[in-house]
């Protein structure tokens, strides 16, 4: 049976500050950091067998904390980068809100959102999907691969991988910072999702 992760980076000061990143190459913070270690550790634990990484520093230097624990080398591939958001990256959700009223409102009810140059839901799962399948390919059929992305990317990307329409995606709370989402696939059921938002805070690491 295939085990794969879906984990998204650790914390930065955008996330902090409920700024829009999107591909804006922003870097983890300080509990970012310790947030990553902290997880490292659990998933070194369960033996993974390949690392994969959107190319974000932010997931990046996430997912060199995992290869420090498994002496594992990471794979690099912008196709898992987050969701573009267009002229909102960069920018605090509340200038947003501002800003671009009628947008804003859109976008909260998961509508598209073209007219500020933001990536559609549906390519972003598109081509996290499409890496992912890539991934497990490539690998036995009793791999655990770890895909480190981010919250949009592997929320939708796994939703894709899953089979599920966008509305049922949408209606699933996203990952928390340096937490992860597990699917499985089995020959007779396919892919199945096995845990969801599942992490560990960094002082109970120790």
């Amino acid at each position: 049976m295939t085990r794969l992760i879906f984990w998204r980076h650790g914390q930065t000061d955008f996330n902090a500050a409920a700024r829009v990143q999107g591909q804006y190459d922003a870097a983890l913070s300080h509990l970012g950091r310790a947030q990553a270690a902290a997880a490292a550790k659990r998933l070194a634990a369960i033996g993974p067998d390949a690392i994969y990484s959107s190319d974000l520093q932010r997931a990046a230097d996430t997912a060199a904390a995992l290869a420090r624990e498994t002496g594992l080398p990471v794979t690099f591939d912008e196709r898992l980068r987050e969701r573009h958001f267009g002229e909102w990256q960069g920018k605090l959700l509340s200038d947003i809100r501002q800003r671009w009223p009628s947008a804003f409102a859109r976008w909260q009810a998961g509508e598209p959102v073209t007219d500020v140059g933001i990536e559609e839901l549906s390519d972003v799962a598109k081509r996290v999907a499409a890496a992912v399948h890539e991934f497990v390919a490539a690998a036995p059929p009793t791999a655990t691969i770890v895909v480190t992305t981010h919250g949009g990317a592997a929320k939708h990307g796994a939703g894709a991988v899953l089979g599920w329409p966008p509305e049922v995606t949408r209606v699933v709370v996203g990952l928390d910072n340096c937490h992860w989402t597990e699917l499985v696939f089995g020959q007779v059921r396919g892919w199945q999702l096995r845990a969801h938002n599942v992490g560990v805070e960094p002082d109970r690491a120790r």
